[in-house]
């Protein structure tokens, strides 16, 4: 992704924000609106703050007309869309890394990974059990507590979706080891949690 930090006006708001807090959006040959989420599409582009929501006002509206100022055709199933390639993103990154093998699954080898200071970033599954998200709870905030470490935690998906990128079966539990990979994988993940308007999960301090 391009590292551009002018700042861009959101077509909805009207507000100036990085262009790393936004979507950018251009026309293809037929004229109708299409995310460009890596910024590297030609073309005059609009751009609109990352919130579904303000995607949805702004299809809703005609801002998009507005924004090209021309006759553009912004689907209903954009926001939408922008979500769906957002995780698609996130999950073909997740498979390159456990390509890379950086990949952990499992929760012991995860909570593992996570004591020795190699874990960089940890995911659970969104439907993951009770059980299991009460026990990596607790490793999480006794690591914070004792080490002062605070590990980026992202529940953005359900077990068999992060199946699909890993390969295996029932994962409910991975982390990404330290390193490049899995900073740039927190900086998607994050983009599509700030997207869908999701807070970060909250779980049982240690005692």
């Amino acid at each position: 992704m391009k590292r551009d930090m002018n700042p861009r006006t959101c077509i909805v708001t009207h507000t100036e924000q990085s262009p790393d807090l936004m979507v950018r959006f251009v026309l293809d040959p037929e004229n109708r609106v299409v995310p460009d989420l890596k910024r590297k599409l030609p073309g005059r582009g609009v751009w609109v703050s990352c919130d579904k929501a303000l995607v949805q006002q702004a299809v809703a509206k005609g801002l998009f007309s507005r924004g090209f100022k021309a006759k553009v055709e912004a689907g209903q199933d954009l926001p939408d869309l922008v979500e769906s390639l957002m995780c698609r993103n996130a999950l073909d990154a997740i498979s390159l890394a456990k390509k890379a093998g950086v990949v952990v699954p499992g929760q012991a080898k995860a909570e593992a990974a996570m004591r020795s200071g190699e874990a960089g970033l940890l995911l659970m599954a969104s439907d993951a059990g009770a059980d299991g998200v009460t026990k990596m709870g607790f490793a999480l905030r006794t690591l914070e507590l004792h080490d002062g470490l605070n590990l980026p935690l992202f529940r953005s998906f359900a077990s068999a979706e992060l199946d699909g990128a890993t390969g295996g079966v029932n994962v409910m539990h991975l982390a990404i080891l330290s390193g490049g990979m899995a900073g740039r994988l927190q900086i998607m993940l994050e983009r599509l949690r700030r997207y869908r308007g999701e807070d970060a999960p909250v779980l049982e301090k240690a005692k």
